[in-house]
């Protein structure tokens, strides 16, 4: 797909309305699906090491998923994954980051995770509230390949914040308007987000999302969506209004 018919699509999108839950519930935007119901974790599936297997980290609290590893220093990756799989399609959620957090989320994209491993492969939108800048940045977690998409960087480089939108705004619950809204495009091996209004990534992954390494993994262009717990982080962040508009039917 073009990307002048991606930007068309992406702009009749965001004429249809801004939240998606509201006008789903409203009767509006039939072609948006709710992904959490706001009662419980129907439809989302924890993923992780069997020895964080009886640790409560992900629930629902007052209509939000909670990720909440506060208390628990040592912990290895933990996931909560969708039941179903998806490929391309516009993804908007809002989540609420904590001062007192220091840890790192995420949201991955087209994923698969393997339980005899217990590692998730596929591609990852940063959220990391102890710096806001790198929220939106694309972190490949997949094997053999484990380094920043987006910006561009080698391996084991890193990114620092001159590679950031300046325009960013990103919200802690104690500013107003406290909660932070986040879209995602995926459309064939092109992504983007936008944050708050602001786009803050633009990436095509052609060569890379497709390539033999993502295919031998069944990830980078379909696969599972899901919310992140990083390994040993102290996290606490809250995610609502989780919806998906299916661009691939």
């Amino acid at each position: 797909m073009t990307k002048l018919i991606v930007s068309t699509c992406i702009v009749a999108t965001l004429l249809a309305g801004g939240g998606c839950a509201a006008d789903i519930s409203s009767g509006h935007n039939k072609d948006w699906t709710p992904l959490f119901n706001g009662i419980d974790l129907t439809g989302w599936t924890v993923k992780c090491h069997p020895a964080d297997e009886n640790r409560q980290f992900w629930r629902v609290e007052d209509g939000a998923i909670l990720a909440d590893s506060m208390s628990v220093a040592k912990h290895d990756y933990v996931w909560l994954l969708t039941n179903r799989q998806y490929s391309d399609f516009i993804l908007r959620l809002q989540c609420q980051a904590f001062r007192d957090s220091p840890g790192n989320s995420g949201i991955q994209l087209r994923s698969r995770y393997d339980d005899q491993a217990n590692w998730l492969d596929g591609p990852q939108i940063d959220i990391n509230p102890p710096g806001p800048w790198r929220t939106g940045m694309i972190w490949d977690e997949t094997r053999d390949v484990n380094r920043w998409l987006y910006p561009d960087v080698p391996k084991g480089e890193w990114v620092d914040p001159s590679m950031a939108n300046p325009d960013l705004d990103f919200y802690f619950s104690d500013t107003e308007p406290s909660w932070n809204e986040l879209e995602i495009t995926a459309i064939g091996t092109w992504l983007s987000a936008r944050l708050n209004g602001v786009e803050i990534m633009d990436y095509d992954g052609a060569g890379v999302l497709d390539d033999e390494i993502h295919k031998a993994r069944r990830v980078g262009m379909v696969g599972h969506i899901a919310l992140q717990i990083h390994r040993n982080d102290e996290l606490k962040i809250r995610f609502k209004d989780i919806c998906l508009k299916d661009l691939s039917e």
